[in-house]
Parts: structure tokens; sequence; C-alpha cells
């Protein structure tokens, strides 16, 4: 096809998105991807196609051609219920799987095998089977972070929203949780049940120290700290706040300062800024590079080409499926 050029078509076409990312992407950034954009959006509607777009994401993919936007069991959700053709997640391979999981009748795209991610990498299904074999009985809480393969070897999933309800949900004195060590330490401050952790960590939220946090207070006074609990237990003990992505965009309608730093990945705070122009968000420079292989370019070639379907072998899919639908049920008795 030929080139995509910036015109006065893709300029009235693109111009809105523009207007909500504009303090953070420079106006000539901004016309060599608005063509894309406006070419992804043209390609949607052909193919009946909707783009889901994590929290994680830049703010081109995030504001420009996301149908849907949010956490990964939030758009997971979408997936499910979605009655289009094909489902492009914008987002790392773990999230795309279990949008197949939800809806095994959708073709699943993702712009990059590759994108990957630290924290579901960290474990293997002969670990998880070899978790069971030392603690026999024991219940197995999954966090969604892992591929379907963990999550056939589960008993039920959580989110970092819900983990806590969903181990004391479970009436056991132990619980074997995998596989962020710190979500699973965090989880085990608030509940009277004994948390057996695995050591996966995320490779973003383990940057993050007590002394930065501390050193952002003493440059920024008055500053308000919101973390993510896959950071250390020290690191959400010396924040205002700790909450899931969503639980973190939630708060900021009731931030008591008009300066706040959020504690996950950088591009979070580009992606909320549109929508609370009077917060001032001091940004840490902590990207995921797995995420960050999710582009304009590879979301197009993956819409144009039919590219890179994610597809879970059907038996490890009603494994999984069970789990997460646990998680689901019990999310609904305790409106969580």
């Amino acid at each position: 096809m030929p080139a995509l050029k910036f015109s006065r078509d893709v300029a009235e076409a693109t111009d809105h998105v523009y207007e909500k990312i504009k303090a953070s992407v420079p106006r000539f950034e901004w016309e060599m991807h608005a063509p894309l954009v406006a070419e992804i959006n043209r390609l949607k509607k052909i193919h009946n196609a909707i783009i889901l777009g994590h929290n994680y994401m830049v703010s081109e993919v995030f504001h420009g051609v996301s149908d849907y936007t949010g956490d990964s069991l939030g758009l997971s959700k979408v997936a499910r219920s979605a009655d289009a053709e094909l489902i492009i997640f914008c987002g790392v391979h773990f999230m795309a799987e279990t949008a197949k999981i939800l809806n095994p009748d959708s073709t699943v795209l993702i712009p990059d095998l590759d994108a990957g991610c630290s924290l579901s990498e960290s474990i293997t299904p002969e670990d998880v089977r070899l978790l069971k074999d030392r603690y026999p009985g024991v219940p197995v809480v999954t966090y969604m972070n892992t591929p379907a393969s963990i999550k056939a070897e589960s008993d039920v999933c959580c989110t970092s929203a819900n983990a806590v309800s969903v181990v004391n949900s479970l009436g056991e004195e132990r619980v074997i949780f995998i596989p962020d060590e710190y979500l699973a330490r965090n989880v085990a401050k608030e509940t009277d049940v004994e948390v057996i952790a695995w050591h996966g960590r995320c490779m973003v939220h383990e940057q993050f120290s007590v002394d930065e946090i501390r050193s952002y207070r003493e440059q920024y006074p008055g500053i308000e700290v919101i973390a993510h609990p896959e950071c250390s237990p020290e690191v959400c003990d010396e924040a205002d706040f700790v909450g899931s992505t969503s639980g973190m965009i939630g708060h900021l309608d009731r931030a008591e300062s008009n300066r706040v730093i959020m504690v996950t990945e950088c591009s979070m705070s580009d992606n909320v800024q549109e929508a609370h122009p009077d917060l001032e968000f001091v940004k840490p420079c902590t990207i995921c590079p797995h995420m960050k292989k999710i582009t304009l370019e590879k979301t197009l070639a993956s819409l144009e080409n039919f590219e890179h379907e994610v597809l879970v072998p059907e038996e490890t899919r009603i494994r999984a499926l069970r789990a997460v639908e646990r998680m689901i049920s019990i999310g609904r008795d305790t409106n969580n």
C-alpha cells in the first residue's frame, strides 16, 4: 500500500485525539502518528474489529485507536461480551490469552507475539505441580498476570484489586499464592490466612525503592504517592494509597494533593492526564519494555494481515476458564 502521509483529511479525522494527548506528545510527533491512527480506525470498521488498550500503552495507542481501555481483567470482560469478529489486544501476551479464554469464538490478535511479561514468565506449570505436591490440599490462588497454562493448574484466579477478598473467601488456613512475591506479601498483611508465596516479580514495579519515594517527597513537598501492590511491601508502606491500576485511577478523583506520583509504569500517568487537567503528575521514567513493543505500526500490520493470532488449546482453556469463572463468582458474592 502507498505510504501514509499527514493531510488535511487525516488532521480532521484525528485532531480530536490530539487534543487529549497534546500535553505529552509534541505536534511534530503527532503528525507522524496521525496517518496510522486514521488508517487503523478506518480498517476497524471494515473488519468488524475492536481494539483493547491496556493502561500501560503509549498515548497514541491508548487514546488514538483503542475502543476500550483499562486493566487486564476489565478488558478481558469486554472481550467476553464483544460481538466483534476480530479482537486486537494491545497489551502483553497473557492478557490476549485471557481474552481468548473468555471469548473462544472470536479471533484474538496481538500486535507483537514477543510482548511478554517478566512476572508471567517467572513460573512454569511444573513449578505449580511441585508446589501442590509439597503442600497437598492447599488451594492455589493465581494472579491474573499469568499464561493460560498456569491458570489451568490453579483453583482460582485473582486480580490485584480483589486478591484479599479471594483469599479470604476460600475459608482456608493457608493458600499458595503465585507468582508475584510482592503482591503475596502485601495480601498477607491484610489477612489472617497464611500465604505461601512464589518468588516472581514485575520488572517494572520492583525497581521502586523507599529511598526513591522519600526523595520525591523531599523534592516535591506535599506530593501524594499512589502505588501499585506489585511494588514491595516497604514501598507500599511508604505510599499514601495502594491500589490496582483501576483503583489508582479511581483514587485520583479523591486525591488530597494537586500533585501526585503514580508508582507504576510511566505511560499510565500520560494516559490519565487528560481526565485530570488540574493535577500535576510527577512521572517516574520506569517503562515496561514488553508493553512498549506494541506500536501503531505493529497494530496496523496485525489488522491488515490478521497477524499473530493468539490460540489456547481447548483442554487448557476449559481448565483455565474454571479458575477465572470462580474468581468472577466470588466477586459477585462479595460485591467486589
